[in-house]
Order: structure tokens, then sequence, then C-alpha cells
């Protein structure tokens, strides 16, 4: 039988390869086969989130034939989901074009993000590209700029491999927080307590108490796919860690959406509440970061281009990379810690870096190197971006930033060994202050686009404005007897 796929409407505009329609058409199978009722079909947001709709079954072929439609204004919310641009105004200078009124954008399947959902196995997600129905791609779209960044790289003869840690908390929920009342945009932040208790690092105790629940993560994230490495008891109370082998940026990138999406939904079935919050505000919570380890590969021998041949040396690729993200880490930070909270973690002595440098396998300073002659896992550890970041801007960051100091001859300065210490330039301590950087930066201008550095600077500008017209518990803590 011909594949109806390869005649649909996806395909005759060139936004479903040959392959991609016969991956298509395995899945199909799959999913009858397995007996599926419902499929989500999503797209990542800006902010590293999912959304989109459900399908029933029967119309998973379709989906793969016309794609489906979804309103514009989903790339158009900040943090609170409240849409951040004038899309009903007729100031030709506040148009969104071509987003005005609220018109819709086209989700194209990506067949191979196509996941049955162990915790949920009569329903899979599939993961969407975002196009206007022209066939263009959305040009902020989360997968597209991280594609278009990998692109280049490949364009320059090299690959980057990267490997993820993530931390998280799961807490125990007293309080759902569903009154009437407690409804919003954002609503009333649900009410918690601690899992386990913590501050025992690495301790087997603690992995014992908590066992049950990283059990069902863990074998739920297997059976994403997810190549789990390592589970692991954080410093702080209910946090904990988990590390994953190393990929490709594209395949960590949806790795990273589809852990922390179902890290969130089974621990709400189980009652509990997962957090990937930068510095939740509860009594001694640590900081969450998310660490990405990166290196550089040739593609036609695999070899890495970090790994040096004497020790306590730097190839020219790792010095250049290095002195990238170093020279940019600044006008990057929006892009890997995205949130107003986000700046809150970079404080000293917690293992998050509050300075621009690099050290030795030091874990205070922002890049952490680890290449050693004859260890093909060499790399770079960039301790800067949180767990809140979209994983695909914050990975197509690391790419501009690095591939720009290669490109530049830029070299590494003097390692740090006194993090805190040394007099060294300043992570920036404010969305605010980051959002100054990222505008001003004439290297995501031109990576990126005008548009979507507008576009991203537009969304984080209102997020910001609404922080800083709210009064918060510390000024009224300050002031409201003082004066």
């Amino acid at each position: 039988m011909s594949s109806t796929v390869a005649k649909g409407d996806l395909a005759r505009m060139g936004l479903l390869g040959a392959t991609a329609c016969e991956q298509a058409e395995a899945v199909i199978a799959q999913a009858a086969a397995a007996r599926l009722e419902t499929i989500r079909v999503l797209f990542v947001d800006q902010h590293g989130i999912l959304r989109g709709k459900t399908i029933v079954a029967s119309a998973f072929r379709r989906l793969f034939e016309c794609g489906i439609a979804v309103p514009s204004t989903l790339l158009l919310k900040d943090t609170a989901h409240r849409t951040a641009f004038p899309v009903w105004s007729e100031n030709p200078e506040d148009e969104v074009t071509p987003m005005q009124g609220a018109s819709d954008v086209l989700l194209v399947p990506r067949p191979e993000s196509f996941r049955i959902l162990p915790w949920s196995p009569h329903s899979a997600w599939i993961f969407c590209h975002v196009a206007f129905h022209d066939g263009a791609p959305v040009p902020f779209g989360s997968a597209h700029v991280l594609a278009r960044a990998m692109d280049t790289l490949s364009e320059q003869g090299m690959e980057l491999v990267v490997g993820l840690e993530v931390e998280f908390q799961i807490f125990e929920r007293v309080d759902p927080s569903l009154g009437h009342s407690q409804s919003g945009m954002p609503g009333v932040p649900i009410q918690t307590r601690n899992l386990i208790q913590g501050y025992q690092y690495l301790t087997e105790t603690r992995y014992g108490e908590a066992e049950a629940i990283l059990d069902r993560l863990r074998r739920h994230a297997q059976a994403l796919g997810l190549p789990v490495r390592t589970v692991e008891i954080e410093m702080g109370p209910s946090q904990f860690e988990f590390t994953f082998e190393h990929a490709d940026p594209l395949t960590q990138a949806d790795a990273m959406v589809m852990f922390r999406t179902m890290v969130k939904e089974v621990c709400a079935a189980q009652g509990l509440h997962a957090s990937f919050m930068p510095k939740p505000r509860q009594d001694h919570a640590m900081a969450n970061g998310w660490h990405i380890h990166q290196s550089l590969t040739v593609p036609s021998s695999g070899r890495n281009l970090f790994m040096p041949e004497t020790a306590e040396t730097l190839t020219p690729e790792a010095s250049g990379w290095m002195a990238g993200l170093l020279t940019h880490a600044e006008a990057m930070s929006v892009l890997v810690a995205p949130t107003v909270n986000s700046y809150k973690r970079y404080l000293p002595f917690q293992l998050a870096p509050n300075r621009v440098q690099w050290g030795r396998d030091n874990r205070g300073a922002m890049l952490r190197a680890l290449m050693r002659p004859g260890d093909q896992g060499s790399r770079v550890e960039n301790r800067a971006p949180d767990s809140s970041a979209n994983p695909y801007f914050a990975l197509a960051a690391q790419i501009i930033a690095g591939s720009e100091g290669i490109a530049a001859g830029r070299q590494a300065p003097a390692p740090t060994v006194s993090p805190y210490s040394d007099d060294a330039q300043r992570l920036p301590r404010s969305l605010g202050q980051a959002l100054q950087a990222f505008r001003a930066s004439d290297l995501f201008r031109t990576a990126l686009g005008q548009d979507v550095v507008d576009y991203i600077s537009h969304l984080k500008e209102v997020e910001w404005a609404r922080y800083l017209d709210t009064v918060s518990e510390w000024e009224q803590a300050e002031y409201f007897n003082l004066y």
C-alpha cells in the first residue's frame, strides 16, 4: 500500500522528507499495535514547557498528512501564561505579524520523537516543529533555534557532544491551593513539606528513604529511552540529581524536556510536587543547577578535540571554546538562566559560580575543565545554567559562544583556584542586567537574528517589569514598621 503520509500536505510542502514519512508509517503501526487511545501532540515553547493538543488514535495518520493548528499566542506567553505581545493592537508599530489576532500556527510532527508513556500506557507523546501555514519555520521555535546553531557548527567541521546533570526537588504536597481565590496568572504556590530531611549528601540511608519514587522515575526515564547514568542524593533537603550519558545537542534537549515533564507528571500522580525552580523559597532549600558537560568531536573520526596530549595543557579548540564561553557569559545568561529567580543562585560557596572564570576540576568556577591525556571523556562543564532553562536555547548558546571563541582565535585565561575570591568579572546579579548584555550582543544578534533577539528580550522584559512592579515580602518587613 502506498503511503498516504508521503502524499499529504506536509510532504508536498517539504516539511516531511522521505525518511520522516517512512518513520511516520512505522510509528502509526506502533501506535495501532499498542492500542493507544490518545496521542499528545506537543511543541516546546519559549520557556522549555511542553504545550499542544491531545488527539484520539484514529486521527494520528492525519496528523502526519496535514499537521495540526494551534493558536500562535502559545508562542507569545510569559511565565505567568499571559500573552506578552499586543496581538490586538491596531498600531502598526505594535504589530506582531504574522501572529496578529491570535492566528494559528502549524505543528509539524517529528516521528523520531514518538514515545509511548510508561506511566500512561494508553497514551503517547510526539514532539513537533512549529511552522507558519505557508511552511516557513517560526524563527524563534525552540528546536529551530538549536538546529540552526548545530548546522553552523557542522559547517565548521565539528560536532558538539553533551552530557546532562539535572538537579531538582521532590516535596510532599500538603495543600494543592485549588481554592477559587488561589487561581490566577500565576496561581498561588502550592504548599509542601520535605520528602526527606536532607543535608546528607550522597548518603545511602537517604537514598533508601527515597528509593521508591526514585526507582519509579528511573524506570520511566529508561522506558522513554533516556540513557540514565546515575541517580543521586543531592546536598539539600529533598534534592536529587539524575545524570545521563552523552549525546548530540538535539537528543539531549529533547531528553531534558522529556525528563522534566515526566518527573512532574509522575510525582503529581503520587501526591508529590517536583520542582526544577533554580532557588526555591523554602527554609534551607539548595539551588538547582543544570550542569552542561560539553566537548567537540570531528564527525569523520570521532576524535575528541578537547583531549590534550600532555597534562595541564589545553588544546587550541578547548582553549578557544572556553574563551568564547567566558567572553560571552554575560550575554548568554538570559538563555541559560532565564528567570528572575535564576540570579538568586549565583552566590559564593554554594557549589554555584558567581564569577566568569574557569578552573581545573573546580566546582566553584563557572567552567570546570575535566581534560586529561588519554581520556576520551575530556570535556568542559558549564555550571552557570540552571534547571529552568529552555534546553534548546541553552545548548544553542553554548555552540554560538564557544564556536566564536575558536573562530576568533581566543585563548582561555589562566585558571582559578579560588573562584569566590578572585578579582574576576561577576556573572549578572539580576535578569535585568542579563537582558542588557543580551540585547547589546552583536554575536547573538548575528547568530540568532534580530527578530529572535527582540522576541526573547521582549518576553523577558515583560517578566522583569512585573517583578519590579511587585512589592516583595522583604520590602514589607524592612520598611513597613520603620517608616
